[in-house]
């Protein structure tokens, strides 16, 4: 009997706002544009795109362009999308060793 497989997906293990705060935390730190693009796009993706459009008077074909692996999503967008999420952008002093 073949075992079948299912491609891991986050957005279906981002269930509620302290996952999606520490989903989003992380990629903020690894400091990748692309991949933070990309982890919003997979919590967008979790909550549902019309509604996250519906939200943000974003067009739903503008969010998936913007918050795709290869999107560059502008600040506007970026914080409009966190907005909607019930997450902020903090800025915090860097410790420099």
């Amino acid at each position: 009997m073949a075992v079948k497989t299912k491609a891991w997906d986050a957005a279906d293990h981002l269930d509620g706002p302290a996952a999606i705060a520490a989903y989003l935390e992380a990629a903020f730190e690894d400091g990748d544009p692309q991949l933070i693009a990309a982890a919003i796009g997979d919590v967008a993706r979790a909550r549902g795109m019309k509604a996250l459009s519906e939200e943000t008077g974003l067009s739903r074909e503008s969010l998936y362009r913007a918050l795709s692996e290869d999107g560059n999503p502008g600040l506007g967008t970026v914080i409009k999308v966190l907005r909607a999420f019930g997450v902020r952008l903090e800025a915090k002093a860097e410790e420099i060793a």
